[in-house]
């Protein structure tokens, strides 16, 4: 970023700092290049010729696993101003055995596509192969773990697995965009879509794999721009014919980049400014590595930047601070400096992170992966919501900024306040970002901004910055039939209502705000509510507004020689009580999902959390209001709103059941000497792909080469006692705080586990157990080990570590003096039931590994437990192993209302318990988290409604693994509304089997 600093600090009060000054990054006399209905140039995205910044958010259907909420998500962005969407496709979500593909249900992309469309969102499609997301193998399938070919290259081997899902996804892609689809389809709105993802290799081997990828998403009839996105804006995979020294050009037609500045939470919860907020565009340094100047020729294009961060196994409990750290006033700082980048297409990463079901997750994070989003896992606005549709409000109300370049430096009064200044080549309106400098200050000042502005040369009046804030300030535009000079106030909102138009102004409470409107008359200015000032200046045309934001004023101007304007001004907490559909404005409810209007009726639906106010702006014909399809009784408003005679009702609370009536059962029968496993696979000596070295001559002992890819593996092995069988040594590979228990005989004999607490975990291990006596006696002893596999790599960095060791890599029973291998083991092994045959298709692939209760069903709602003991909880004490848990309890959920409830482990209070167990959570039958006592922080699960039945039965099943030792019990398990509003969509239960097929 180039900066004009001041020389001397004595000179500082009598030399105004100057503003940033771009440099040109970009070659503005590019060519535009057309794809259908979808084009660009160096500028912006367009759309039918029409110029349009793209405000995006990633949302992961795959961890929502009850699609009606879908919708409920896709609103929610919608109404909080987004008007694009981001979906990661996981491939292996898709695909338990080669050549097997399942897109219904959970897995319906077809439906998702439809349904962003029905909700007006434009879609970026990011289908892989490798998508990362901190997904199992990064959204490989398991099958492919056993490939020895080297992925992401154009290796012939993976190529084929690749085309294979690709053929099976990119015709469903095609389908959705925009253009249509390649057999005469109407089409969606699919508008970009992304060919793989930080591919941060590149050798010629990626490049060819680079170019079959294209070739392949055009066979497939995908004829919008494709794009990679540039882990960490290395200028990697630029188009071809970008020209600048130290890319690497390739076959994408747009350049895309991430990017998670800002700094992270502290372990203790508190939020840190560690830097500023990049320049990465227009008034970066430019070059191969200075972001969107790595490609001149094509738009800036963020395609995952930072709306959280992803927490870990034994952290402190990071998502509440992650919101904050990258909320509110982070996103004015950061977003907007991209903007002024022009950075014409922003994607935030996560928009909705959801939770990592099953064994969705990679080593890297644990179940909730509410990643501090806008949208949190219980599908909670959050507060930085509200200022992204603040946001997004300025985007939608002046589409001029789409496309905007440099104007020039404007003159600051305080050195410690920078301005960017962009304009519109076509209309030459303002937009001008103010932050402190740099922009991660946090002082308290006051300074004035001269500038040349479309409609003359203006000193603003005084404002203020305090604290780490930016102010998105816009000048010389239209807005409808009205002219705004200048404002030091943010616009939120503009609606044209029957030939007049409404304004939403906003500023930080009690601060002086000024707005400068352009007339060729003096109008006539009522105050309706609030304080406000105002003066013309006749020889301008200026009328001048001087105001304190705070409550909300209302302000009609008449006459000038435009139409009515009626203007809305308030603070932050006021504006954010706004929500925009269309021509119609709507103050009061915590969301309005939509508005229609029917004839004389506006149809008003969405949520409430408390008694609420409604008002509306709306055209005259519509003077009927339906709320969630009951009539609302109004009256006549003030500046030509209508408004509810009676607050919205809020929702009713929710009565939760205690959870009682516990049934228990042992579990690990697998442990047993005289155990029947003659139906599990004997361990042999296999083709081995991993990338994990195994001592040479042994077997091939990892799960996924005998078909268990997810969750709990079990072997057992039999040897000969013998004197010389004191110890037993294994090496194993088991993700994110893994677990291995070893049991002789039928007795636990050890245990070991991978640390938790590091944000990069440690992913195998190795274990030295001491014999017992009993190992050195005659006759057959057996081993039977249980591994716990909590995720296979990423592929981060294209060196294929998702092919780390899952399972065992080897075993030793062994003379400490002695020679290792020396005693033979016979080993078998057994997984998920099935293995790649999953046999619960519909949960599919992420729903179940292979505990003895998963492979006889007893996680199903179905199961009969009458014969299993009864139990209360806490409990005391557990058996070595895994017990299962099993009781039901009913829900009535008041209609209408839209809960999200969750089961919570002991005091949710602390992130750790003093004791240790682990607990795998199916709630009717569906695997919705772990929770790993003494590792943490994740205390309560979300259980969406589909998967939890909000009206009638429910049966929830608890796999409990302990060490067996005093107090690793179960500790009490409760529901716990964590979200309650009244509204919500309706919502069926996900059909799903009760019983094990047989």
């Amino acid at each position: 970023m180039l900066r004009h600093f001041l020389l001397a600090a004595s000179a500082l009060a009598a030399i105004p700092a100057a503003a940033q000054t771009a440099k040109p990054t970009a070659n503005f006399g590019a060519p535009a290049k057309q794809f259908g209905r979808v084009s660009y140039d160096a500028r912006s995205l367009m759309i039918d010729g029409k110029r349009l910044t793209i405000w995006s958010a990633e949302v992961h259907a795959f961890r929502l696993p009850s699609p009606d909420l879908w919708r409920d998500v896709l609103q929610k962005m919608k109404a909080s101003g987004f008007n694009t969407v981001a979906f990661y496709f996981d491939w292996g979500f898709h695909s338990p055995k080669r050549g097997q593909y399942d897109f219904n249900g959970i897995r319906d992309i077809d439906r998702l596509l439809t349904i962003a469309a029905e909700e007006g969102l434009y879609v970026i499609t990011r289908a892989g192969p490798y998508v990362n997301a901190e997904l199992t193998r990064g959204g490989f399938p398991g099958w492919l773990q056993n490939q020895r070919a080297r992925a992401r290259t154009d290796d012939p081997d993976y190529l084929a697995a690749a085309d294979e899902w690709l053929s099976q996804i990119n015709p469903i892609i095609a389908r959705h965009q925009i253009n249509g689809g390649p057999k005469g389809e109407k089409g969606g709105t699919v508008i970009l879509h992304q060919i793989e993802n930080e591919l941060a290799l590149t050798t010629p081997a990626q490049g060819r794999y680079m170019d079959h990828l294209y070739a392949k998403a055009r066979a497939d009839g995908i004829t919008v721009p494709l794009f990679h996105n540039d882990q960490g804006r290395n200028g990697y995979w630029v188009p071809r014919g970008s020209n600048v020294a130290k890319t690497v050009e390739g076959s994408p037609d747009l350049y895309a980049f991430d990017g998670y500045p800002g700094g992270t939470c502290t372990v203790g919860g508190k939020t840190t400014r560690g830097s500023a907020a990049p320049d990465w565009g227009f008034y970066g340094p430019g070059g191969a590595r200075g972001g969107a100047s790595a490609s001149p020729n094509t738009p800036g294009f963020a395609a995952e930047f930072g709306g959280g961060w992803f927490d870990y196994w034994g952290s402190n409990g990071g998502y509440e601070c992650n919101a904050i750290q990258r909320g509110k006033r982070f996103q004015r700082v950061f977003y907007g400096t991209n903007l002024a980048n022009g950075i014409a297409i922003q994607s935030f990463y996560m928009g909705f992170g959801g939770t990592s079901w099953g064994w969705l997750p990679a080593p890297v994070v644990f179940t909730s992966y509410d990643y501090g989003a806008a949208f949190s896992e219980t599908r909670e606005v959050r507060e930085k919501a509200e200022e992204l549709k603040a946001l997004a409000g300025l985007i939608r109300s002046v589409p001029d900024l789409a496309g905007m370049v440099p104007a020039g430096p404007v003159t600051i009064s305080s050195p410690n306040i920078q301005v960017y200044h962009n304009k519109s080549p076509e209309t030459d309106a303002r937009f001008l970002l103010v932050t402190h400098n740099p922009s991660n200050k946090a002082s308290d000042d006051r300074f004035t901004i001269t500038a040349d502005l479309p409609d003359g040369r203006y000193a603003f009046p005084e404002m203020r910055l305090n604290g780490f804030d930016a102010k998105w300030l816009v000048a010389g535009v239209n807005l409808g039939g009205q002219r705004l000079v200048y404002a030091t106030s943010e616009l939120q909102s503009h609606v044209a209502i029957d030939g007049g138009d409404v304004a939403l102004l906003y500023g930080r409470a009690q601060e002086t705000g000024t707005t400068v409107l352009r007339y060729t008359s003096a109008p006539t200015v009522r105050v309706i509510d609030g304080d406000v000032r105002s003066s013309f200046d006749a020889a301008k045309g200026d009328l001048r507004l001087d105001y304190i934001h705070g409550t909300l004023a209302r302000v009609a101007v008449s006459g000038g020689g435009r139409p009515s304007l009626t203007l809305l001004i308030g603070d932050e907490g006021e504006a954010a009580k706004f929500w925009e559909h269309g021509d119609v404005l709507v103050r009061g409810p915590a969301l309005v999902r939509s508005v229609r209007a029917t004839g004389a009726t506006l149809a008003l639906t969405g949520d409430t959390r408390e008694a609420t106010p409604l008002e509306v702006w709306g055209p005259k014909r519509a003077r009927a209001v339906t709320w969630n399809g009951q009539r609302v009784a109004t009256t006549a408003g003030t500046a030509g709103s209508i408004v509810a005679r009676a607050a919205l009702a809020g929702p009713a609370g929710v009565t939760l059941p205690v959870l009682a009536d516990w049934r228990m059962a042992p579990g690990t029968p697998e442990a047993e000497p005289g155990f029947d496993d003659g139906a599990w696979q004997a361990i042999d000596s296999r083709a081995y792909a991993s990338i994990t070295a195994r001592p040479d001559g042994q077997p091939n002992m990892l799960m996924d080469a005998y078909g268990f890819h997810e969750g709990d593996v079990w072997y057992r092995g039999r040897f000969t006692g013998t004197a010389d069988a004191e110890r037993l040594r294994i090496y194993y590979g088991a993700g994110g705080s893994g677990l291995a228990q070893v049991f002789l005989d039928g007795k636990l004999i050890g245990q070991d586990e991978l640390p938790g607490g590091l944000p990069r975990p440690v992913t195998t291990g190795a274990a030295t157990i001491a014999l017992p006596a009993q190992a050195r006696t005659p006759g057959e002893h057996v081993l039977s080990i249980m591994v716990r596999n909590n995720g296979h790599n990423w592929d981060l960095d294209a060196d294929d570590f998702h092919k780390e060791a899952r399972g065992l890599v080897s075993a030793s029973v062994e003379k400490q003096a002695g020679a290792s291998f020396a005693i033979p083991i016979a080993w078998k092994i057994q997984g998920r039931q099935g293995g790649e045959d999953i046999v619960d298709p519909v949960r599919g692939v992420p729903n179940n590994g292979g505990q003895y209760g998963e492979r006889m069903g007893w996680h199903l709602p179905g199961f009969d437990d009458t014969r299993w003991v009864k139990a209360t909880l806490p409990a005391s004490a557990a058996p070595a192993g895994t017990s299962w848990y099993r009781t039901s309890f009913d829900l009535n959920v008041p209609k209408g209302q839209d809960a999200t409830i969750g089961v919570s482990f002991g005091d949710a209070s602390v992130p750790r318990s003093p004791v240790d167990y682990r607990v795998l959570i199916f709630v009717n039958g569906w695997h919705m988290g772990q929770f790993i006592a003494h590792v943490g922080p994740q205390r309560t699960f979300v259980i969406p409604e589909g998967i939890l039945n909000h009206r009638g039965r429910n049966v929830l099943s608890l796999a409990v693994t302990s060490d067996g030792q005093q107090g690793n019990a179960l500790e009490t398990v409760k529901l716990v509304t964590m979200r309650n509003v009244r509204g919500g969509l309706p919502v069926r239960m996900v059909e799903a089997p009760a019983v094990l097929a047989k």
